[in-house]
């Protein structure tokens, strides 16, 4: 039998090198959600970034962003549930991070988006980042916190953040110069197991797909996993299958592969 449900990465993954997803992408998506298998977006974006692609998403609706803190309905348009990192953890922790990489630009991945300090590159066009103190009081719990820094090497500034979090969060990244830390046991992979258990699926029956380092546990979870033949390492030497390039539709065919599409 196929499987029962697909968890897929976006960036890397899904989406080629434009960050949209393809014509031949998206027939296969449709395919597979005229079978009845829902296909779940599991991505280290935030809901901001996601306006282009809930389009694709399915009738199910459902969506995982912010590496697993938000579980986002599309549908409905709400927060179907957020596991933050709450501001008596989250404070002190910016305060050590601050004092052991004085050069990093840190910031909060909050719903209503991103808030950071003076030394945090905001990339995005346009930029509707707000900044200021990031010790002050929070509005709710962050669903990220994110430590950007070019100064150093990148495997350097992984370390030191690892140390200073220590058993307080979960750190992970995805890109080169930034470390993405969640609340304590959130991952990709912890928010997939909560989603398949309400639906009754078994891991057994998921295929998932990534290529990054914070797409692990995902991957070794799933009963069947794809790294993408343009992924990291540490993603090829844990699937159990590799899929062509994301540039290359890897996702699609698989799951025409998978289904007989």
């Amino acid at each position: 039998m196929p499987p029962r449900l697909v968890a897929t990465d976006l960036d890397g993954t899904l989406v080629g090198a434009d960050g949209r997803v393809s014509a031949r992408t998206a027939e296969v998506l449709a395919a597979v959600g005229a079978l009845g298998v829902p296909v779940v977006f599991v991505t280290a974006r935030p809901l901001r970034w996601m306006g282009d692609i809930w389009p694709y998403v399915g009738r199910h609706s459902l969506g995982i962003v912010s590496n697993g803190a938000i579980l986002y309905d599309a549908g409905a348009g709400r927060v179907v549930d957020i596991r933050g990192i709450d501001p008596e953890v989250g404070v002190p922790l910016l305060a050590d991070l601050a004092a052991a990489l004085p050069r990093a630009g840190l910031g909060l991945e909050y719903v209503s988006g991103l808030h950071r300090n003076v030394l945090f590159e905001c990339e995005e066009v346009p930029d509707f980042s707000t900044v200021g103190d990031l010790l002050a009081p929070w509005p709710s719990p962050a669903a990220k916190m994110l430590v950007k820094d070019y100064s150093i090497p990148s495997a350097e500034l992984r370390a030191v953040t690892a140390e200073i979090v220590g058993t307080r969060a979960t750190p992970t990244w995805s890109v080169p110069g930034l470390v993405e830390i969640s609340a304590v046991g959130v991952t990709k992979g912890w928010r997939l197991r909560e989603v398949c258990g309400s639906l009754g699926i078994d891991a057994a029956d998921v295929v998932a797909f990534g290529d990054m380092p914070n797409d692990l546990e995902m991957l070794r979870w799933a009963g069947t996993s794809y790294a993408m033949a343009n992924g990291h390492p540490s993603v090829l030497a844990a699937a159990t299958h590799l899929a062509p390039a994301n540039d290359q539709d890897g996702v699609a065919h698989v799951l025409s592969e998978l289904y007989r599409l």
